[in-house]
């Protein structure tokens, strides 16, 4: 007889992009995001962070103050690094897990490799430009997304 309690896939992948998102080194917002093609089987995984060979000692983490004072315009978001990181063949109709909503150029590079299905844990930044742009975007091209189901299943990892 089997294991009852076991993960679903959601729950698996959506722990994979928990995971991710401890490697970010962002004090205030850790991203994580794992892409999972039709077979269930693990395709990328990204976090948020600074873009290789860019010291995350040397670029701003701060999310106040002017652009260049700011990590706005040096972090690579989760999604993206996920896609970035794939090492080939493609990611057609593929789904992301990701912790956070895609923003609007998470948005495009999403649609760009193909990946059909978004599920992200939350959305806090809904009713910002970027994330309502992101839904009409991903609206236009067919790709749906849902927000992760929270079970009562939980996984704790003690390092």
């Amino acid at each position: 007889m089997k294991r009852e309690n076991y993960l679903n896939w959601d729950e698996y992948f959506m722990g994979i992009a928990l995971l991710s998102s401890q490697r970010s080194k962002d004090p205030s917002t850790q991203v994580g995001a794992c892409i999972v093609d039709n077979d269930n089987k693990i395709m990328s995984v990204g976090y948020n962070g600074m873009p290789a060979f860019c010291s995350d000692d040397v670029f701003p983490w701060d999310n106040t103050g002017g652009a260049l004072e700011s990590k706005y315009f040096f972090v690579c978001h989760a999604e993206l690094n996920a896609i970035l990181n794939f090492r080939g063949g493609t990611l057609k109709g593929c789904k992301v897990y990701t912790t956070l909503f895609p923003c609007n150029e998470c948005a495009k590079a999403i649609i760009q490799a193909g990946i059909k299905e978004v599920i992200y844990m939350c959305d806090k930044y809904s009713a910002t430009e970027s994330v309502i742009a992101a839904k009409k975007m991903f609206d236009t091209a067919n790709v749906t997304y849902r927000q992760y189901e929270q079970t009562k299943n939980t996984v704790e990892l003690k390092l």
